[in-house]
This record gives structure tokens, C-alpha cells and sequence, in this order.
């Protein structure tokens, strides 16, 4: 997998919503929620086991994990 480039915590959101896109290409994961607020990023999993959202860091995180075992 490509190195994933990254500034600010902005960017890292809009690699994360790329990477959930992916995911969901892929069949990994079923559905991917952001929500976007002027101030904040917030992804939902599906079938996460407390549905609380998660921070850009977060998903950026599980979602790199299930692509790249893929």
C-alpha cells in the first residue's frame, strides 16, 4: 500500500474517509458515516461494538488495519 500523506488533522480525515471509502469497496465493512462539523470530524463503523464515534486518528487507524490485511 502507498505511503498516505498527511498535514494537519484535516487531511488525516479526508485519508481516513478515503482509506472507509476503500474499506467499503473492498467489502471489508458494509457502511461509513462522517459526520463534519466545523470544528471536528466524526466516523461511525458499522458494527462497532459501542457505536461511540470515532476521531479521525481512530479510524484512520482501524481502517488502514482491515484495508492492508486485505
Amino acid at each position: 500500500m502507498s505511503e498516505q500523506n498527511f498535514y494537519d488533522e484535516i487531511s488525516l480525515a479526508e485519508v481516513a474517509e478515503t482509506m472507509g471509502k476503500k474499506a467499503v469497496k473492498l467489502g471489508l465493512i458494509r457502511s461509513l458515516t462522517v459526520r463534519i462539523f466545523s470544528d471536528s470530524w466524526q466516523f461511525y463503523l458499522p458494527n462497532h461494538a459501542d457505536m461511540e464515534p470515532l476521531t479521525p486518528e481512530e479510524a484512520y487507524l482501524q481502517l488502514k488495519a482491515l484495508v492492508e490485511h486485505a
